[in-house]
């Protein structure tokens, strides 16, 4: 067969390994908390790579490695800020939203949380955060989705919109089959391919492509003859930052404090020791 009905085979049997996971995890639902928090039973493992994997998704694999390919290592500072955001967000907000979440009134949302810890009789906080949540999910999410029907589209030349609805219909079937222990199941193992993918790319490249092939293809960026522009963290695009350009790329390690996504892992891992546990493999 082909090297292309392998890839189309393979892509097949991932949708439907998904969906049968969806599948099995209705059948373990029994009520509100096992759907939304899957029973704050999670592991550490499923709860370190899932949070990872909906955190870096297909920005991880295609949008950084491309901004660095085209503007040098000055925009690794944007991974220096992920990897602080990371550390901090599970060192000082995990165990604590656990706890605060259990003892506000067993609380299963972000927005039921703010209402009960708050004491938010008028609902006013419950209302702006889910509105807030709603309305930048959406061009989260369709960023994400965006990724996947373009991988479709250049592996498959599927048009983008038939590629888009494809995988947009197999996330929402066992989302709402399997609820929150689908998601993090499949984010897990979708987590575990994105870690064995990033290792084993650049290998195969460089054996594929060789040695010399590399050199040439690295020299258009200025890699090759060690081009002080492109290898230089203080530069970028041949041009030095000033102190609030690194600071803007930094910057996104705030942003993990209020990610809803990975958020939510914290609330429903089983207990404090599998927090300190995942606390250690998100990190590396």
């Amino acid at each position: 067969m082909s090297s292309t009905v392998w890839i189309i085979a393979a892509f097949a049997a991932y949708m439907i390994m998904m969906i049968v996971i969806g599948a099995l995890y209705m059948k373990k639902t029994n009520n509100s908390e096992d759907y939304f928090l899957g029973g704050r039973g999670l592991g550490g493992w499923v709860a370190a790579l899932s949070a990872q994997a909906s955190d870096m998704s297909g920005w991880l694999l295609m949008g950084l490695p491309g901004a660095v390919y085209a503007y040098g290592m000055g925009r690794a500072w944007i991974a220096i800020g992920l990897l602080t955001g990371t550390i901090l967000n599970w060192v000082f907000i995990s165990g604590r939203l656990r706890r605060y979440t259990i003892r506000a009134n067993n609380s299963l949302t972000l927005p039921a949380y703010f209402e009960n810890r708050f004491h938010d009789k008028k609902q006013i906080l419950l209302i702006i955060s889910s509105a807030v949540i709603v309305i930048f999910f959406l061009v989260y999410t369709a960023s994400a989705l965006a990724a996947g029907g373009k991988l479709f589209h250049l592996v498959f030349g599927l048009d983008y919109r038939i590629a888009l609805t494809i995988g947009a219909a197999v996330i929402l079937l066992y989302t709402f089959m399997g609820g929150f222990m689908a998601v993090c199941v499949t984010d897990f193992i979708q987590g575990m391919l994105m870690l064995v993918g990033i290792l084993a790319v650049p290998i195969a490249a460089l054996f594929l492509v060789g040695s010399e092939n590399m050199t040439s293809l690295l020299d258009a960026s200025g890699v090759a003859q060690g081009s002080q522009s492109f290898l230089n963290l203080m530069h970028s695009g041949g041009k030095a930052y000033t102190g609030m350009e690194i600071f803007s790329q930094f910057a996104w390690c705030f942003g993990y404090f209020g990610m809803p996504h990975i958020l939510v892992r914290f609330m429903a891992v089983r207990d404090e020791k599998e927090i300190r546990k995942s606390r250690w493999i998100a990190v590396v």
